[in-house]
């Protein structure tokens, strides 16, 4: 079985668009057979995602670690892609460790943001600018996949990665 691990808000947000799209998700990984992997809590859009999943008769897999790393960890073993739903500071710890250990050659798990309301789109940009000086490959901006469309958000988490995509210090060689 395929799974997709959720990265979202521990909290609902202010935006009823993000709560409906958790919910949304949910409800598309059991209708198309993808087990969901997420952080283990019943609350905010964590919470959301996995009762839906789990109305629709999808696999759900809750990971609690006695540390982030752990779960983290953990999370990547289980996952074949991620789908990052809107969040903060956690949300953004696990998503950005995953694309490290991608640019690094340790995983080659395909993540896609789904961009609910244009919540990503200012994180999206910073990306860019962080290629226009010079501090991120391009190939590597482009392991930060995006769309504003569920199906299409979940269908980019489950797109392998391109082979070959080098991290910075084999700059010489590309």
């Amino acid at each position: 079985m395929r799974r997709i691990a959720v990265y979202c808000g521990s909290s609902p947000g202010l935006d009823e668009r993000f709560s409906t799209a958790a919910v949304e998700l949910g409800t598309a990984l059991a209708r198309r057979g993808i087990g969901l992997v997420y952080g283990g809590g019943n609350v905010g859009l964590m919470g959301l995602v996995a009762d839906a999943a789990i109305a629709g008769g999808g696999e759900v897999i809750g990971v609690i670690t006695a540390s982030m790393h752990e779960r983290k960890a953990r999370m990547a073993e289980l996952a074949d892609g991620v789908v990052v739903l809107p969040g903060g500071f956690g949300t953004l710890d696990e998503v950005f460790e995953m694309l490290t250990w991608t640019q690094l050659g340790l995983q080659a798990t395909p993540i896609a943001f789904y961009d609910v309301g244009g919540f990503w789109s200012p994180l999206l940009a910073a990306l860019d600018g962080m290629v226009s000086a010079g501090f991120l490959r391009p190939q590597h901006r482009a392991l930060a996949r995006s769309s504003a469309d569920l199906e299409e958000a979940i269908d980019l988490a489950l797109v392998p990665l391109p082979a070959g995509v080098h991290k910075w210090a084999d700059r010489d060689r590309a």
